[in-house]
């Protein structure tokens, strides 16, 4: 493998968020960057019949391809050249751990700059969840979150983030049984259920990737072009992108009010799960400083508009942090909170803190963690404990910081 310069990030002071993403080399244009009247117009400008746009967006979006060997459909003289040209290689693989028997598996990724980013995918028994990057690193700097302690390097390109989704597809082709069982948490990929039909998803029977959450590096509104543009790829119907159903993906945020608008006007109804975590704006401050810019009340309203405009019940992520943001006046504050919006519009997802290297605060007591939950449920409000899969191998959520996962 080419020797790659090793991106420097500072770390940001306490506090500090980086709204803007430094400038680097732009990676190279791929299909999934484009539409398919673009691709067409790319195989124009190559040189190609446009058709050939097709076929390529069809070895890649169906069959999880982008090896040219396999395109028998294609001028054997010209695969290489073809392939180099509209399927350039994004991601290079450091490594993969492996935990839970084989169903979680993290995968360390290299980009062309040699940026690294992770994603996680999750089988389980109906379905294959991937969590994906959005960023190299995170400008949001929530003190108890590996990513955000490490920065932001740069924002992902539409394809970047699309390819790790095919990559996953991948894997679970050439995946054996599952033979792990559920722990009985809630499993990420649930968001997708929580519709006002009270339907699920067809089960994918985790042979291919059936929901995808953008939990992973990064604050994706952040970087919303790309974000917007690596969903409408996955919900385009085949071969134009993965044919995925926009009910099977959500959209996680710690609150930014304006790109939370902005999606609530998409018109692309995939679940929205808000990343809160305090109920007061004293806590949350320090918690998540992006609430220094947009309040608690604030997100909650935006949240409620998503909901309002698309029926999709909002995700409350609720990180349970010991003796910070556990106590039993907080649940019932939260509960208010929600209620004042109306009720059966909103579930709540408390998860366990996961640790993180240097840090001084670990999950709450399991006594205190319950008593939180029955609280938020005397109140009516659904609400389920996050499964912490993939946590002994950093893979869970807040663990993700490859700048500091040893990748070589």
């Amino acid at each position: 493998m080419t020797d790659l310069p090793t991106p420097s990030t500072t770390r940001p002071v306490p506090g500090q968020l980086t709204m803007t993403a430094p400038r680097r080399g732009k990676p190279p244009r791929h299909l999934a960057d484009l539409d398919l009247a673009g691709r067409v117009e790319l195989a124009k400008e190559l040189g190609l019949p446009g058709f050939r746009a097709k076929q390529l967006s069809t070895h890649y979006f169906t069959h999880h391809t982008d090896d040219p060997e396999q395109m028998t459909d294609l001028p054997k003289a010209a695969r290489e050249e073809l392939v180099a040209a509209m399927l350039p290689r994004l991601l290079t693989p450091v490594r993969t751990i492996t935990a839970d028997e084989g169903a979680t598996l993290k995968s360390v990724w290299r980009l062309h700059d040699g940026a690294l980013v992770e994603s996680v995918l999750m089988r389980y028994p109906r379905r294959a969840t991937i969590c994906i990057s959005s960023q190299a690193g995170c400008g949001m700097n929530c003190p108890f979150c590996a990513t955000g302690q490490e920065g932001l390097t740069r924002n992902m390109s539409t394809a970047e983030i699309v390819d790790q989704v095919v990559a996953a597809n991948r894997m679970l082709a050439e995946a054996s049984d599952l033979s792990a069982p559920s722990d009985g948490g809630a499993e990420l990929g649930d968001e997708a259920d929580d519709d006002e039909e009270g339907g699920s998803l067809p089960s994918s029977g985790g042979r291919r990737v059936s929901n995808v959450v953008f939990m992973g590096m990064g604050e994706a509104l952040a970087n919303y072009k790309a974000a917007i543009g690596a969903i409408r790829r996955m919900v385009d119907p085949s071969p134009e992108g993965l044919g995925m159903s926009a009910r099977g993906i959500t959209m996680s945020s710690v609150g930014l009010v304006t790109g939370i608008d902005r999606l609530t006007e998409e018109g692309i109804p995939v679940t929205l799960a808000l990343s809160l975590h305090a109920p007061d704006d004293e806590l949350r401050d320090e918690l998540v400083p992006i609430n220094t810019r947009f309040k608690v009340d604030e997100a909650i309203d935006a949240a409620h508009r998503y909901y309002l405009k698309t029926g999709r019940r909002v995700s409350i992520e609720y990180a349970m942090i010991r003796d910070m943001n556990d106590q039993a006046w907080r649940a019932d504050l939260l509960a208010k909170k929600l209620l004042k919006r109306g009720k059966g519009w909103v579930h709540i997802n408390p998860i366990p803190l996961n640790p993180t290297p240097g840090s001084k605060w670990t999950a709450s007591r399991p006594g205190v963690e319950q008593q939180f939950v029955e609280r938020l449920r005397a109140h009516g409000i659904p609400t389920t404990v996050r499964d912490t899969r993939g946590s002994d191998i950093d893979g869970a959520c807040g663990q993700l910081a490859a700048a500091t996962s040893g990748a070589e």
